[in-house]
């Protein structure tokens, strides 16, 4: 038996939008403090995440928070020449003030306001649930810029998104905004199906991981965002149950080693990166996915 419409339905709703968008007002107002040590720099706080796009449901309650420098930047030449680079190093010079300052700025901010409520954690600094205040995650990020042509600074072109680093010094880069405009476009291009089936698939990983299908970081959120990026516009309509089992399908007979994240911007399933999913968790959550929807009771 496959699971009911109405169990579909349900799966489909939104979560907690009013505490979300609660949350996110008054730490967007802490951080924008006018006596933070930051105060004088550029900055630039917004959300990512699945509050952020949208596609939080019920079980989801973290609020998901970047407040970026842009003050200064990241890059990745790999892509230019030499006589490139040496244009590059000759129009830039290195930051007096970096991410390590600005990360250590944001901590005592947010510790002043919260107290011991904000905790700095291996990437982001977590801010407790309290009252109606929801759990939040605020990362502290500069500028990333992957450049794909540089001969002076009126010429040249890169894609911008993040970066920061964990308390073990890996370098953490990824493109939140493009994959926010990237998901609302695939949205509106599906005829409005796109979002809910993503709410669906993050129940339906809910539902694998409370009956011990799959373990519970088998099937991140923000990858199944990306694997449903991937399916063709036309495989979505109908119904839920239509949609769910024309996407299934496709994806099982795709080929996933070209399928891309949301953003674009790198490879879906990849082994070794930290912004990546690997390939044996996508077949691993993909047959208990479809396990569930054929035995469902």
């Amino acid at each position: 038996m496959s699971i009911p419409e109405t169990q579909l339905d349900t799966w489909a709703h939104q979560g907690s939008i009013v505490q979300s968008s609660s949350t996110y007002s008054t730490i967007k107002g802490a951080l924008e403090a006018a006596q933070a040590p930051y105060a004088t720099k550029s900055i630039e706080v917004f959300l990512q995440g699945s509050y952020g796009n949208d596609t939080n449901i019920y079980a989801e309650s973290d609020v998901d928070i970047v407040i970026r420098l842009g003050d200064c930047f990241q890059h990745d030449l790999s892509e230019l020449s030499d006589g490139e680079k040496s244009a590059f190093q000759a129009a830039h010079s290195n930051a007096t003030y970096t991410h390590t300052d600005f990360k250590r700025d944001v901590v005592q901010t947010l510790k002043a306001k919260y107290g011991g409520d904000a905790a700095p954690g291996t990437k982001a600094i977590t801010i407790a649930a309290s009252g109606s205040r929801r759990k939040a995650d605020v990362i502290a990020a500069i500028k990333f810029r992957r450049y794909h042509k540089f001969n002076g600074l009126m010429d040249q072109r890169y894609d911008e998104g993040i970066c920061f680093y964990t308390t073990t010094g890996q370098q953490i880069v990824n493109y939140p905004k493009q994959h926010s405009a990237n998901m609302t476009a695939k949205h509106q291009s599906s005829s409005l199906w796109f979002k809910p089936m993503v709410r669906i698939l993050k129940n339906l990983r809910g539902k694998l991981v409370d009956d011990g299908r799959i373990a519970g970081d088998v099937a991140p959120s923000y990858y199944l965002e990306g694997l449903l990026y991937n399916v063709p516009d036309d495989q979505f309509g109908g119904s839920y149950g239509d949609s769910f089992v024309n996407c299934v399908k496709w994806i099982q007979a795709a080929d996933r080693s070209k399928f891309v994240c949301a953003n674009e911007q790198y490879y879906l399933l990849y082994e070794g990166s930290p912004v990546t999913w690997r390939t044996a968790q996508c077949d691993q959550f993909l047959a208990a996915a479809v396990a569930l929807w054929n035995g469902w009771r």
